[in-house]
Order: C-alpha cells, then structure tokens, then sequence
C-alpha cells in the first residue's frame, strides 16, 4: 500500500506545475545551447564580438577626435585607445592576414587625416545651413557630423580589413542618428548631409568632394538576383565633385554616375548616368484648386468629399 501511495506521490510531483515549468526550461536550454546547422547558431559559433564593447570604444574614439585638445590627456587616451583596438581586433573573427597591433598602429597614423576631413565637413555644414549660428553648434548638435565622426573611424579599419568592427559601429551610427552609411562607402570631403533622416548610403558608393545631401535620399544597389556574384562587385552610384542631391531622391546602380556640379531634384528615381553640370527634376503634377461657393465666413473648415 506505502508503494502504491508513494507512485501515485510521484505521478501527481510528475504532473504538477513546478514539474512541467522546470521540463520546460530544460528543453530551451538543450535547444538554446545548442550550434546547430541555422544561421543564427552559426553565427555564434564562429564567434561573435560583443557589439557594446566595440560602441564604448567607438563613442571614446568619436569624442576624442572632435573634443579633445588638452595634450596630457591626449597622450594618456591615444595608447589606451589603441591598445583597447588591438584587442577587439583580435576578438573578431579571425581574417588571414590582420595584425591587430598593426592595425592600432596604422589606426593611430590616420587621426590627424581623420580630424581634418571631419573639420571640413563642419566648415561645409556652416556655410551649407543658414539655420546654424556656430561650428560648435554644428559639432554638438548636427546627426550628420556625428555619424560622419564614426563613419571616418570605421572606414579606415574597414580599409584595413578588419572584419565585423566597422559594421557594429556603423549600425551604432545609423541607430543614434538615422543616417545609415556602410563603412565601405568612400567619401569626399567637404560633405554634408541636411537634416540626415533615412539617408541610406552603400557600401560601393564613391561620393566626390562639397557633396551635399538632403534627408531621405538613398544611394543604394538595383535589386540582386544573383547575390554571390555581386558580393565584390560595384553596386552602388558615383556621386562626383559639386553636387547637390535634394530631399527624397533615389539613385540606384553601380554603372550610374551624377556628373560634377549636377543638381538632382526631390523625390527623383534614377538608375542611369547623369551628365556634368545637369539639372534634374520630377515633372511637376497639376494641382487642383476648388473653391466652394457659399463657404463658412467664420473660416471653419469644412468637411469635403476627396
């Protein structure tokens, strides 16, 4: 009888609610921990860097290069800075050929290019934006200083072949401002981007010297079909010296080409080359203007059938 109260004990532990919630989290657990043959496991395995350690290390970097002047703190943050690259160089996952303390070393070589390339995208800022009463104003408060900041950093390890690095701090940039820039895109100088919302820039774009961009312009690839072959192909436009490219507007392909000093209008679809010194514009739509006779004088408005 003690046997069969005991089993029974045992069904009734079998089925209660801690029993099937503790079976519960032992089956995701096994599934969760295991590397099997999806993407995402295989994204993890291979190793995956922790992207906050590559942000904090990129929103250092960012203000060092735009804020800090004080030389005894210069030489205290460039050798923490490089040596902090080093590491998370040698975190990623493994590419033939990268010496991360090479990489650093090289990191560390290119900062007064990079600090003087961002300086002329502020001066192009100033005088492209009658809104802006300062450089400092432009530096602290324009989104497109900020994600060029980190565009300019990422673009030169993403030069060097470090791989996964740049990506992270690129989606880093793209998430704080909305300006989305893949670190491969190469980029003039003198730019600026008004405004900055939704603008999407490729990875093969080549964008010349006083470009200047509006939100919600994309430079962006003609849909693949055959997506292995294009990898290091040319996909995207070549934007060259002088042009101006206003709100909205999209140009596709890696064989189209703005010519310098071109001037392409809002919410224009192109997908073919554009000479030097052209203008380029949607035909304007016809507006229909109806006044309704005997209308509200109070100037209420009125309820219209559209």
């Amino acid at each position: 009888m003690a046997t069969t109260l005991r089993s029974d004990d045992a069904r009734r532990s079998d089925t209660s609610p801690e029993s099937a919630r503790t079976r519960a989290f032992e089956r995701a657990i096994v599934a969760l921990s295991e590397c099997a043959d999806d993407a995402l496991s295989k994204a993890v395995c291979e190793g995956i860097l922790d992207p906050e350690g590559v942000i904090e290390w990129v929103r250092r970097a960012k203000r060092m290069i735009l804020f800090e002047r004080e030389a005894s703190a210069l030489r205290s943050e460039v050798p923490s800075l490089a040596e902090r690259l080093a590491q998370l160089v040698a975190e990623a996952p493994a590419r033939a050929g990268v010496d991360p303390e090479a990489v650093a070393t090289r990191w560390v070589d290119q900062l007064p290019a990079i600090r003087e390339m961002l300086a002329a995208d502020v001066e192009a800022a100033f005088q492209g934006d009658p809104a802006a009463r300062s450089f400092a104003e432009i530096v602290v408060g324009y989104p497109s200083i900020r994600a060029l900041a980190i565009h300019r950093i990422a673009h030169v390890l993403y030069e060097e072949g470090v791989p996964l690095l740049p990506r992270i701090m690129s989606e880093y940039a793209h998430d704080r401002t909305g300006i989305d820039i893949h670190p491969g895109a190469r980029i003039g100088r003198r730019f600026f981007i008004d405004h900055g919302t939704g603008v999407v820039i490729g990875e093969t774009t080549r964008i010349g010297d006083n470009v200047r961009l509006y939100q919600g312009v994309t430079l962006g690839a003609l849909s693949p079909r055959q997506v292995e072959a294009l990898r290091n192909v040319k996909r995207h436009p070549t934007i060259e010296d002088d042009v101006t490219i206003y709100a909205g507007a999209t140009i596709l392909g890696g064989a189209t080409v703005i010519g310098a000093g071109s001037v392409i209008g809002g919410n224009v679809w192109l997908t073919e080359t554009v000479p030097p010194n052209s203008k380029v514009v949607v035909e304007s739509a016809r507006h229909l203007v109806r006044t309704r006779a005997g209308g509200d004088s109070t100037g209420r408005q009125l309820h219209w059938d559209i």
